[in-house]
């Protein structure tokens, strides 16, 4: 670990936040000399402190370790780069429109697999005046089931939760083309053009 690079970092990381050194101190119940003595690369944050000093600059602990916040380069966030992120222990979904990092319950996530539709993960979408209905035919039980469905469309997205124990049927209101997603709790996500 580079002392000077954290230092640098932290310091601009409070700038942004418009903090003072004893407002970061005070957080972190340690003294302004400390705050003051890492921004001149001195020394570098206790281990003990990485993960409260993270969530006041509003970093990952990995980047005030790396000393650097390497800034990608602008791609508008187009919705056909768009990503979907599950994590396996506490269910959340998270979308992206474009590659980024993302973690939930302290481990990274990979964005999922897209598959096309097979014959055990079939969608079948009829069109009903305003709206499509979809039903999948698939086991809906506690161990396995259809976890979501997400309708993609050219400027926006329909995401709707599934539950075990209920069938795999829903709604969508009827956009313009897109595509239609859905994500198995044991075989992956797969997609079917509308």
């Amino acid at each position: 670990m580079d002392c000077r690079k954290v230092g640098a970092l932290i310091l601009n990381l409070r700038k942004e936040k418009n903090m003072t050194q004893k407002e970061v101190a005070d957080r972190l119940n340690i003294s302004d000399k400390t705050v003051s003595k890492w921004e001149r690369g001195m020394g570098c944050p206790d281990v003990t402190l990485l993960g409260d000093l993270s969530n006041i600059l509003g970093v990952n602990v990995e980047k005030i370790l790396l000393g650097s916040l390497e800034e990608k380069e602008t791609d508008g966030g187009n919705m056909k780069q768009i990503k979907f992120y599950v994590c396996k222990n506490c269910g959340n979904i998270i979308t992206s429109t474009s590659e980024t990092e993302i973690s939930c319950c302290g481990k990274k996530l990979n964005s999922l697999v897209i598959q096309p539709q097979d014959e055990d993960h079939k969608i079948t979408v009829t069109d009903i005046d305003n709206e499509y209905y979809v039903t999948i035919d698939h086991p809906m039980d506690k161990t396995h089931y259809v976890s979501f469905v997400a309708f993609v469309g050219f400027d926006r997205i329909v995401m709707i939760k599934l539950y075990p124990e209920q069938n795999a049927e829903l709604y969508i209101p009827k956009m313009q083309r897109g595509k239609l997603y859905a994500y198995c709790s044991q075989h992956g996500f797969w997609e079917k053009k509308i």
